[in-house]
């Protein structure tokens, strides 16, 4: 899709503000009391539609039996970290299409079905620095770094994240890292969301990062994670194989999608307490929120997951004590109750297989004792 024929004469910052985090914390009082209220480890890591050196292109489409609602606001709605004032300078200098037609009001109404692109003039990168940031580094040699990311960090710099990463941190703990994705992501072979925490493998050199590359390429990294999640499955074991992509009526999440991009994740009860349980989860493939997205759709959100109904009651008797327990651990744990716990993949230099784990950290450990002393009666 072109951009715009006059681009946009201020640099947008991909329209969102700097100073707004990648996946905010919910606020401090969670929200349990009504079941309406609504509801990014991968290579593929669906961050934006990336069809141009120039523009990054979003593609938008409102829900066929959507309300109503001003231009400006449909976008900062769907667009994650986006702001008004710069939505609307956005429009305002050419860059957002309606229907095929270029739109400069910032007051035109949005109708169920139309189709919006914003044509978002992309900053020049600025320079990833060194940041003394304590790092939790599982193992390391010549080839690779395997390390254990809290919940919180964000993996790479990106827009409104540039310091603070686990890129800032590993480029001064180390000058050796691979630079086959890039200045600005330099070793990093995968992604964790901000709020998931665990194991990343981080390349050193080239040749490490390509022999890497490809079990990922052909799914031999195996990768488990554990989650508190709402509810239990019915049967203890089993496969969710349900293809991902894009939220159609909201880019800040990802859905189930017809034609979406194929995506397969094993589960595994632990543990079940009733209105919530303990799950082991394996990777076959690695998409964008895979396994929040999975789990939901499944009807058992991972407890305490901002963006995928986490964070209201999905199970349990609905009584004045029991929404205290559960607001009482939502206030425990601001984030999906989700961790990378195992990496495992065949070494680049010894090529015989190596196996890592990652012990719970404290905000779910101190979650699941709560939870086993409440329902340990059942």
């Amino acid at each position: 899709m072109p951009g715009p024929s006059t681009p946009p004469a201020i640099r947008m910052s991909d329209i969102s503000d700097p100073d707004t985090p990648d996946t905010p914390y919910p606020p401090d009082t969670p929200d349990i009391s009504d079941p309406d209220t609504p509801d990014i480890p991968d290579i593929d890591d669906g961050s934006s539609d990336d069809d141009s050196p120039e523009f990054t292109i979003y593609e938008l489409r409102a829900a066929p039996n959507a309300r109503r609602v001003r231009l400006d606001q449909f976008i900062t709605r769907s667009v994650e970290n986006a702001s008004r004032s710069k939505v609307q300078q956005l429009i305002d200098a050419g860059g957002v299409e309606v229907n095929g037609k270029v739109v400069t009001k910032a007051g035109r109404m949005v109708a169920g079905g139309d189709a919006v692109i914003c044509n978002v003039p992309k900053p020049p990168p600025p320079e990833v620095r060194a940041e003394p940031i304590p790092l939790d580094i599982v193992y390391e040699d010549e080839a690779l770094i395997v390390v254990n990311k809290p919940a919180g960090m964000v993996t790479h710099p990106a827009f409104g994240n540039y310091s603070g990463t686990l890129v800032n941190g590993l480029l001064y703990h180390t000058e050796q890292l691979s630079r086959e994705r890039g200045d600005d992501r330099p070793g990093i072979m995968h992604r964790l969301d901000k709020d998931t925490s665990g194991l990343l493998l981080v390349a050193k050199t080239a040749q490490a990062h390509q022999f890497l590359a490809r079990q990922f390429v052909d799914h031999t990294i195996d990768r488990e994670y554990q989650a508190i999640a709402w509810g239990c499955f019915k049967q203890s074991t089993g496969i969710i194989d349900a293809p991902l992509a894009r939220h159609p009526s909201d880019r800040k999440k990802m859905a189930v999608v017809e034609g979406g991009k194929h995506a397969v994740t094993e589960y595994t009860t632990i543990q079940d307490f009733g209105p919530l349980s303990l799950l082991r989860l394996k990777l076959r493939t690695g998409r964008t929120h895979q396994i929040r997205v999975h789990l939901s759709h499944s009807n058992h959100p991972i407890f305490g997951d901002p963006t995928y109904g986490g964070r209201r009651i999905h199970y349990g008797t609905v009584t004045a004590r029991y929404k205290n327990f559960i607001h009482d651990l939502l206030m425990l744990l601001p984030r999906q109750a989700l961790h990378a716990r195992t990496l495992g993949f065949l070494h680049p230099l010894t090529r015989e297989r190596v196996f890592f784990e990652s012990v719970l950290p404290a905000d779910m450990t101190e979650t699941l004792e709560r939870i086993r002393t409440e329902f340990a009666s059942g």
